[in-house]
């Protein structure tokens, strides 16, 4: 286990490795939470490989709310493991043959990671029993619920043998969160890492107030200044081509990647992206939650998130390792405007009585129509 950590480079635990991985090598329940890019995988996986190690005939499940998640912390756990040939993992998600995912159960893997959605289909086919499963582990919990995956979590966890270890983690601790750790859990070791002033130094947030009519030209104003990698928030699928394909024409090397792409389509976007094939990279929030690239530089949100959980994970993609990291948010109502402010801490004025003043330097802005023409 320590040659793994070692060739992984984990030197070091974050502060909420620290604090986990002591208490859930003892088996107590815990209830875990902090921000984006904190080390919460490692803080999971490591006391679990471990316990797995020299428990012969124990398994884990993983439960995370994306393929892109899931992806990473199987990844994370099958180095782990790697020096291991009793152990093995799967990886169950949509979006991929599932005569392959089937293949790969016929051999009794100990570390089962997957998206609620699929692990159910498995648990319902019968090609998935979790009788010997005394690990389970909720990652995100709060994004699963958002994604209304909490009838699928509760069939999961009926096929589950009672006595076992289980860890939840949840980015807030909310009341839905609570009420579910009291189904969940047994006795849990509550531990919060707080994101303090030192933990956000490295990213620069900023935002600006732009009419959605002046949008793409104030992004392109923004991507010629700025260097290094670069991601895109927008919220559809159909704004994401649709950037993506103006920016190519702009001569810039960017890529889309959202929900509707198929599963071997978004790995091969995020390999290329990690490999600089490309510079930018136009997302739905489908890639705000487990894409773990270091050399992002710049976090732009085109379209403002909907809540503050989705900003701090949107944010988060930058700034990782010790980098420092830019934000700049686009706002174009009071309401977002409103937002922007309940997130920083800052007065939230009644927006919602006062028009929205936009700065008369944008008039000057004109979108650009987006035409495509389609031939056989």
């Amino acid at each position: 286990m320590l040659g793994a950590l070692a060739k992984m480079q984990y030197d070091h635990p974050t502060a909420i490795q620290d604090q986990v991985i002591p208490v859930a090598l003892t088996g107590q329940d815990i209830l875990g939470s902090s921000k984006t890019g904190s080390g919460k995988t490692a803080a999971f996986s490591i006391p679990v490989v471990a316990q797995l190690i020299n428990q012969l005939g124990a398994s884990v499940l993983v439960l995370a709310p994306t393929r892109e998640l899931a992806e990473q912390v199987a990844g994370v756990m099958s180095n782990m493991v790697s020096g291991c040939k009793h152990l093995r993992a799967v990886l169950l998600i949509g979006g991929e043959p599932i005569g392959k995912q089937l293949m790969r159960l016929r051999t009794n893997p100990q570390i089962i990671v997957g998206t609620p959605g699929r692990v159910e289909d498995h648990l319902c086919r019968g090609s998935l029993h979790l009788r010997n499963t005394t690990f389970l582990v909720l990652d995100e919990i709060d994004r699963m619920l958002d994604m209304g995956f909490s009838i699928q979590i509760d069939k999961i966890i009926k096929r589950l043998p009672i006595e076992r270890q289980t860890l939840m983690f949840s980015a807030t601790l909310d009341k839905n969160i609570e009420r579910l750790a009291g189904s969940y859990l047994r006795q849990p070791a509550r531990i919060s890492v707080e994101i303090s002033d030192n933990d956000t130094k490295n990213i620069q947030e900023e935002s600006l107030y732009v009419p959605e009519s002046a949008k793409f030209q104030v992004l392109l104003d923004q991507l010629n200044k700025r260097e290094g990698s670069i991601i895109v928030f927008v919220k559809t699928q159909i704004r994401a081509d649709n950037i993506s394909y103006q920016l190519q024409q702009a001569n810039f090397k960017v890529c889309a990647i959202h929900g509707g792409l198929k599963q071997h389509q978004r790995k091969r976007v995020i390999k290329d992206f990690r490999n600089k094939h490309y510079s930018i990279i136009v997302a739905t929030d489908v890639a705000a939650r487990g894409l773990d690239i270091d050399h992002i530089k710049h976090v732009i949100n085109y379209d403002f998130p909907q809540a503050a959980e989705d900003y701090t994970h949107r944010i988060g993609r930058t700034g990782r390792a010790g980098a420092t990291g830019f934000a700049l948010s686009m706002i174009s109502s009071p309401q977002e405007k409103r937002l922007w402010r309940v997130i920083h801490n800052e007065p939230v004025e009644n927006e919602e009585r006062r028009p929205f003043r936009q700065n008369a330097n944008f008039n000057r802005f004109k979108s650009r129509p987006f035409r495509r023409s389609f031939s056989g």
